[in-house]
């Protein structure tokens, strides 16, 4: 499906914010979105408390890796969503960047990270629901 928008998410460690968006993104979306995700700073793993309050909703992040972002990548994407990468994220005209504001569940747990997943899980499907329309019943 090479019309499918692509989504990608950035955030400094690749570690949270953006592994649970893209994760969320590419369940609701079943394959009408392609997803990405990359960090400018990457860890060396995924945050232990976002994979076990993604293994609540039955998404499995322990196969992931945080993954160093690429101007590939971004010019690869239709849109651009950074959460708190700031200056870190290179810019090319012509994409649609937005920016969550979002706490980072860095150091956190479980209790503190799981209002983190359900707002990212919010804008995710509201995304969604704007750019593939015919999704939104989910």
């Amino acid at each position: 499906m090479s019309d499918a928008p692509e989504v990608l998410f950035v955030c400094v460690h690749n570690a949270g914010r953006s592994q649970m968006a893209a994760a969320l993104l590419d369940h609701h979306a079943a394959g009408a979105v392609r997803v990405r995700s990359a960090g400018s700073a990457p860890a060396d793993e995924i945050n232990p408390a976002v994979c076990r309050v993604m293994d609540e909703l039955g998404i499995d992040l322990s196969r992931e890796v945080p993954t160093k972002l690429t101007t590939d990548d971004v010019d690869a994407a239709d849109v651009v969503i950074t959460m708190g990468c700031g200056d870190a994220c290179p810019v090319f005209p012509g994409k649609r960047y937005l920016d969550w504001e979002l706490t980072d569940p860095a150091g956190q747990g479980v209790d503190a990270v799981r209002p983190i997943r359900d707002d990212i899980d919010r804008r995710v499907r509201s995304l969604l629901a704007e750019l593939v329309p015919s999704t939104s019943s989910k």
